[in-house]
């Protein structure tokens, strides 16, 4: 590991931590300038190719999930963390069913599940996109059924 500040190629581990979804973060000591730098460390597993509605496939983009769930939740008061923490859960939901090709819909109903919970008016901007609610009157029907589910 190259150390950022100087680039030496040499450092030492000063700590390790592990969370939930196995990932691994290190302190790093540079052994030349002492500086400190976190490392992150991801399992990687392989991912489901997506089938889309009009039936062409498209690999699972974990970046484009995350800004489809940015643009849901601008200017509301959700945090970075909470969304990467959906993003996460999401992911590591497709990758526990273990299966070479999943419908987009499968995605985007774990999506809508997770705004439910997070931020009610982001899951309406989501919904109006994903469910394609093209007039008042389903937006309105929309909100009534998340209203009786609360």
């Amino acid at each position: 590991m190259r150390c950022p500040f100087c680039g030496y190629g040499k450092s030492r581990v000063v700590d390790t931590t592990h969370d939930a979804h196995g990932n691994i973060r290190r302190r790093r000591e540079c052994l030349q300038c002492h500086q400190r730098f976190s490392t992150y460390e991801r399992v990687l597993r392989s991912k489901p190719m997506l089938i889309k509605s009009d039936g062409t496939r498209e690999a699972f983009d974990r970046e484009k999930l995350l800004r489809g769930i940015r643009i849901a939740c601008w200017k509301r008061p959700v945090s970075a963390t909470a969304l990467e923490r959906l993003v996460e859960e999401i992911e590591t939901r497709l990758q526990a069913m273990g299966k070479p090709e999943v419908p987009s819909r499968v995605v985007g109903d774990m999506v809508m599940e997770g705004l439910k919970h997070l931020d009610q008016v982001a899951y309406i901007r989501y919904a109006i996109v994903y469910l394609g609610l093209d007039d008042l009157i389903s937006i309105r029907d929309e909100i009534n059924r998340l209203l009786e589910t609360d």
